[in-house]
């Protein structure tokens, strides 16, 4: 309370014009942080030390770290253009080049554009990415009021990389997708895996996670199910408040050393129509057959429990959806006062940043909207993903998504569109200063006002040291799930097993443990065989295997050989295993797993810990005949949800 009252004393003087020395001594704090600075002076007043970011040789009060975030963003706001403030509330893309930023295009975007928020998609070594990072930081600094960049992130820890959806994995801990991760059941440790992530994004200089997904794995058809924690409400709830206090270290609010979470992707995205790819205009329905909406919201409780510092509204239109006696419109989330006002503001409280998702307010020309998979859904139109509002500008659509409750505009770098909206009378400026002042409040959180760079070296020490990654493999272990094991095949005995055929794993791994590859199944002791999701059908939302598919002829083969056959399938989604587990011998599902922790699981020396996130199928029969909403429907599944067993750990 006291917090409080200070922190409204503070806004209260500097709206009025007072000098903060009138205020409280108890308003003031006395630890000096570490200050960080490339080009701005240092202030000293007294034993303490301030940035002058707006170089006028006098402590401004949004440079003044004894104040509260709200304070100084009401303060900095005050002192912004209205150009300025439009760069606050899009969300751009960094250009890469080679290991780094070009530095030549992105100059613009902070100088002209007044941009301070970017994802990065570089894929480089830690050293690399906190030079990088730190590239833009020294742009930002050199700005008139030196504002920080926050740069964001899809995940990158994983095993699964997706356009759009994840970065590839280099120098940082391993660890298994998030469906893994709901698959080892303990978010305990889903929270030191965040932990870990948190550690690492901020030693290479990164301050935003894109995640955790907290949609509801309810469609089995659907192509982004790897990145959620599974299909049961209350578990995925408990997995994601984990998930977000691990990242944003704590579930009071954002910290100097937190990384900020945004929380996606509300609401029902995992009851996706036929299991199709809202990226795309056939896509963009998520369907309620089940009347299960509300289960839906469940997961994000927790997400609101650990105080989450933003939430991205789903591409998706939500079917014909009738929700407490309200017809919810029929527009995308990123467009829906609905959706974000009445729901996520008014029901649930939520006062932090709503990020839209990446080109809701671009175009779709008929040539987009008749595209469809595999073809990429960026074309020669760019990229739009409009649901709903087709036919309006895009300059109506900005105001229209601002306006819905939308802070930043997810994948944008044209503010311009934030100040044509206000000047056509579209767009109020109070609105445009509620959602700059959410998305400075967060930045002074953050800390980064006070220094906002790394030390390359510490993000190598940092980022994939082994203390992490044991964690991480100890992760990929407790996530994997046998579901089949004839005859007690696993674990294997070494001291039976010398010549291996393995599919899908590289042949180093083999001979570091002492054993030999063969070519030949025939020619083994034991085949291994890695199987992926085969993406059937010409919507690539298939979950059978064809027969056609290159790792599944490997496992038809060990199969007619005769020899002991380990399947290894990779549970992106649920997949069909009718004929995996009618051909191998001991089946052992994984959601992302190193040939290392694979091999040391198969010989015993870890035990799988998983169970399935979700249930397996039977046949797409089943699937076809459940509800897109509803968990685990289906027709007599092959596995239920939970099934999973094990063995005991030891040498054999």
């Amino acid at each position: 309370m006291t917090r409080t009252i200070v922190s409204i004393s503070i806004a209260v003087a500097l709206a009025a014009g007072m000098s903060l020395n009138a205020l409280p001594a108890a308003a003031h704090g006395t630890h000096q942080p570490v200050l960080g600075s490339r080009s701005t002076p240092i202030l000293k007043i007294g034993k303490l030390s301030f940035r002058d970011l707006d170089r006028n040789a006098k402590l401004t009060p949004y440079e003044d770290w004894r104040l509260s975030a709200k304070a100084r963003a009401t303060d900095l706001l005050s002192r912004m253009s209205l150009e300025q403030k439009a760069g606050l509330l899009v969300h751009g893309t960094l250009p890469t080049s080679g290991t780094g930023y070009d530095l030549a295009r992105l100059g613009p975007l902070a100088a002209d554009r007044h941009i301070t928020t970017f994802i990065t998609r570089l894929t480089a070594g830690p050293a690399q990415l906190a030079a990088a990072n730190n590239s833009v930081q020294e742009l930002a600094e050199r700005q008139p009021l030196g504002i920080p960049a926050v740069i964001s992130t899809d995940p990158r820890n994983g095993f699964s990389v997706t356009e759009g959806q994840t970065v590839s994995r280099v120098g940082v801990t391993a660890m298994p997708d998030a469906i893994g991760q709901g698959a080892a059941g303990d978010p305990a440790l889903t929270r030191r895996l965040a932990d870990i992530v948190r550690q690492e994004y901020r030693a290479v200089g990164i301050t935003e996670g894109l995640s955790p997904q907290a949609d509801l794995a309810t469609e089995p058809r659907w192509t982004r199910i790897d990145g959620t924690f599974g299909s049961d409400p209350q578990n995925v709830r408990r997995q994601v408040q984990a998930y977000v206090e691990g990242l944003q270290n704590g579930s009071d609010g954002l910290g100097s050393r937190s990384v900020a979470t945004v929380t996606k992707h509300w609401v029902g995205y995992g009851a996706q129509e036929n299991g199709y790819d809202s990226h795309y205009y056939y896509g963009r329905y998520a369907t309620f057959p089940g009347s299960a909406f509300a289960t839906h919201i469940v997961p994000y409780l927790g997400a609101f429990d650990a105080d989450t510092a933003g939430i991205m509204p789903t591409y998706s239109i939500l079917k014909d959806l009738v929700y407490k006696g309200t017809t919810v419109p029929q527009v995308g989330a990123g467009f829906n006062s609905y959706l974000l006002k009445d729901l996520l503001r008014g029901r649930y409280g939520f006062d932090g940043v709503i990020v839209s998702d990446w080109g809701i307010t671009g175009d779709c020309p008929q040539q987009c909207r008749d595209n469809r998979p595999p073809s990429s859904f960026i074309g020669p139109w760019g990229v739009g993903m409009p649901w709903g509002t087709e036919d309006l500008t895009v300059v109506q659509r900005f105001a229209l998504s601002i306006n819905a409750g939308v802070d930043q505009i997810g994948g944008s770098d044209v503010p311009a569109n934030v100040v044509a909206a206000v000047g056509q009378g579209l767009l109020s400026t109070a609105r445009v200063n509620q959602a700059a002042h959410r998305v400075l409040t967060q930045k002074f959180q953050l800390g980064l006002f006070e220094n906002p760079y790394v030390s390359p070296e510490a993000a190598t020490r940092i980022a994939g040291n082994p203390d992490f990654q044991a964690v991480g493999d100890k992760a990929q272990a407790a996530s994997l799930t046998l579901l089949t094991n004839r005859a007690g095949l696993l674990p294997a005995k070494r001291k039976k097993t010398t010549r291996v055929y393995a599919y899908g794993l590289d042949p180093v791994a083999l001979r570091d443990r002492g054993l030999t590859p063969v070519t030949n199944p025939a020619d083994a002791d034991l085949t291994i065989v890695r199987l992926t999701d085969p993406r059937g059908g010409a919507d690539l939302t298939g979950l059978d295997f064809t027969g056609a598919e290159p790792d599944y002829r490997a496992l038809q083969a060990a199969a007619d050989a005769g020899v002991p056959t380990v399947a290894v399938p990779k549970l992106n989604r649920p997949l069909i295993l009718t004929d995996v587990v009618d051909r191998a011998d001991a089946v052992l599902a994984n959601y992302g797993v190193s040939d290392e922790v694979l091999l040391e699981t198969i010989f015993g020396e870890r035990a799988p810990g998983g169970r399935l996130p979700f249930e397996l199928p039977s046949s797409t029969r089943a699937v076809e005949a459940q509800k897109a909403d509803v968990p685990d429907d289906s027709m007599a599944p092959l596995f239920t949800r939970g099934y999973g067993l094990t063995y005991p750990r030891g040498r054999h």
